[in-house]
């Protein structure tokens, strides 16, 4: 039997999807408040970036896994134009729900679907630009989420993934003690759920850090990866090219 980590707890894997499903089914409804509250709003910052490094092209064909509340969505969709598309996804079904309703009280209509990364339902060589922000480190297999976005991509596409990572060492006590001690509370106050605010700490602590994931990003096929810092580290915007 194969065991992974969900937080800093040993688990099946075969139930760390169900695990994190309940986490993102409590947290959806304020997701995007406690987003606002936890990053001091520099989430947006990080997006708009991430945008910006992506440089989608009116026409282009973008996938965004495990695209939430739909951030990033609903910024592609105002790019690629009506000649475009975004496909907005997601496998927690009460995420996807928030995302597909902001969107909509927006005028925005997208393909909305519920999936899984490690299994995506797109034929090879289907999109320019494949997104994926704050979701992998929740993957069982982040290795086969990611030879799936390699798979999808078209040849010279783009993989964003915008993710916690490892923060500069001089911020690293006082990032832990806001982390391990404000975090929990906030979600506690906001969103009545310490534990998945607790969990969301440790998960970051679990995940690989700037080079490991530049490396696994290689190791999958990619032929160029780049790694932007932001933030003194706290998070990171790794962009792999297919080749």
């Amino acid at each position: 039997m194969a065991s992974t980590h969900f937080g800093f707890e040993t688990v099946d894997e075969r139930e760390k999807a169900r695990h994190v499903r309940g986490v993102f089914d409590s947290v959806a409804p304020k997701y995007d408040v406690m987003n606002d509250l936890m990053s001091a709003g520099l989430h947006r910052i990080w997006k708009k970036y991430t945008i910006t490094v992506a440089n989608p092209q009116p026409g282009d064909q973008v996938l965004d896994i495990a695209g939430g509340t739909g951030d990033l969505s609903l910024a592609f969709a105002g790019k690629v134009g009506p000649s475009g598309r975004v496909v907005h996804t997601d496998i927690n079904e009460a995420m996807l729900r928030e995302g597909r309703d902001r969107l909509l009280n927006k005028g925005v209509v997208l393909p909305t679907m519920v999936c899984d990364a490690e299994k995506l339902p797109f034929a090879s060589e289907s999109f320019n630009i494949v997104t994926v922000a704050f979701g992998l480190r929740n993957m069982t297999h982040k290795d086969q989420a990611l030879k799936e976005m390699l798979r999808v991509l078209k040849p010279g596409g783009k993989l964003l993934v915008l993710e916690f990572s490892k923060v500069a060492k001089p911020l690293e006590k006082a990032y832990d003690w806001y982390s391990f001690n404000v975090l929990p509370k906030l979600g506690q106050l906001v969103a009545g759920d310490a534990a998945s605010y607790k969990y969301l700490a440790e998960s970051i602590r679990m995940h690989p850090g700037q080079e490991e994931l530049r490396q696994l990003m290689k190791s999958v096929g990619f032929g160029h990866v780049d790694v932007h810092n932001l933030s003194a580290g706290v998070v990171a915007l790794h962009l792999g090219i297919k080749c």
